[in-house]
């Protein structure tokens, strides 16, 4: 006679294994690794873009919550937005553009995913040169010794690292700036303007500013970009400029060898945020003569660019806000601390100061005043018609050359 039937509690471990995957990889199912595994698949090229985007997000929301937006603030921008493109086109003489631009109002978070989709064609030439770099000058283990912890899989790390650098760069910007066009460069797709409603709501608070006057006055900036972004040669233009310059870069391969050196994330943590947050990340370079007119080539478009933005902004403004001179001493104050841009600088190995836009500015403060708002805006009409570092520092010899 048989006992009385017992159940059992569980599958035995046969039978659990029959569940795994194939191969009967026992870390398949734990989340942590599963995660790992994404992050070191999830990327092909250069930089883990899936671990930017996810350390952009966390570093851009640090400070607070992204709020829900509202109906209004929508409504304000793409009032504002519209009324500056007709302020724009008759005081500078561009038209126009005929893609009617959508009007986004977006959270920090949502501004670092949007720019790291428009801006990694950008940075992938630099990253592709570290890289290479690293890759070619990696050390040959000697035998009977172990490698370091680097050592293994250094062709995944290096993608995270410049992955963690990316997303660090966009993830503190993001916490201070309010459109799309604070970083001044052409993007790609349809024409969008884009406002980071959290960083204008605090500061319209903390300097005491008319919210509908400070909104109208971000949107002549972002509308000043767009209008001269929406020529069809200037995203190509800078892009190819870009690639010139990372095409014969030579990178300092020894002072990154020793950067990543001094990296212990275990160890000692503050090594890890030390490098995502100051110095020069992970890009060195050794210019010579060749490489440094590369570079101002480089220089001079975005001080051109931003410098006419910049200088749009404040002639229009002027004439259509009672509080313009109080915004222009609130955003001096805010930009005080600021030298240089993070994104050229950190991402892509390209000087980039504040001296230089501000030097833009002054080109086209001087064209304007001396010939009109119509000669400036005949920089745009080509690439030949921008103006080189020499002219900025001299806006004569540009009104002397495009005459």
């Amino acid at each position: 006679m048989s006992g009385p039937r017992v159940e059992r509690a569980g599958p035995t471990y046969d039978e659990d294994m029959s569940d795994q995957p194939a191969g009967g990889d026992p870390f398949a199912n734990v989340p942590l690794f599963r995660e790992i595994q994404r992050l070191l698949t999830s990327s092909s090229g250069p930089v883990n873009w899936e671990l930017a985007r996810q350390v952009g997000v966390a570093t851009a929301v640090s400070v607070a919550p992204d709020l829900p937006l509202t109906d209004e603030d929508r409504t304000g921008f793409v009032e504002a937005s519209r009324i500056a493109e007709l302020q724009i086109a008759s005081a500078t003489g561009l038209s126009v553009p005929a893609e009617i631009a959508a009007v986004d109002v977006v959270g920090r978070a949502q501004w670092v995913e949007s720019s790291i989709t428009d801006l990694r064609d950008l940075v992938e030439p630099a990253s592709a040169r570290v890289s290479d770099g690293f890759l070619q000058m990696q050390p040959e283990v000697p035998e009977g010794t172990e490698a370091g912890p680097l050592a293994a899989g250094f062709d995944q790390v290096i993608p995270l690292l410049l992955g963690m650098q990316a997303g660090a760069v966009f993830g503190t910007m993001a916490q201070q700036v309010f459109g799309r066009y604070d970083i001044a460069m052409p993007r790609p797709g349809p024409s969008r303007l884009q406002f980071v409603v959290p960083n204008i709501a605090a500061f319209e608070h903390d300097w005491s500013l008319p919210p509908a006057e400070f909104r109208q006055w971000i949107a002549l900036h972002e509308v000043a970009h767009r209008f001269e972004f929406a020529q069809p040669w200037v995203r190509e233009h800078l892009l190819g400029l870009v690639r010139d310059f990372m095409s014969t870069l030579e990178v300092d391969v020894s002072g990154l060898q020793q950067q990543l050196e001094q990296l212990d994330p275990m160890g000692n943590p503050e090594s890890l945020q030390g490098f995502l947050q100051g110095g020069d990340g992970l890009f060195g370079a050794i210019l010579d003569d060749e490489q440094r007119l590369k570079l101002h080539r480089i220089q001079s478009f975005m001080a051109a660019a931003e410098g006419y933005g910049d200088h749009v902004m404040h002639a229009v403004g002027r004439t259509m806000l009672s509080v313009s001179s109080q915004i222009e001493e609130a955003m001096r104050r805010y930009r005080e601390d600021e030298h240089g841009d993070p994104v050229f600088e950190r991402l892509l190995g390209i000087e980039m100061r504040r001296e230089h836009y501000a030097l833009g500015r002054d080109f086209c403060d001087v064209v304007a005043e001396t010939a009109s708002e119509t000669v400036l805006a005949t920089m745009w009409n080509s690439p030949d018609a921008l103006p080189s570092m020499p002219e900025l520092q001299e806006p004569l010899l540009w009104m002397a050359r495009t005459a």
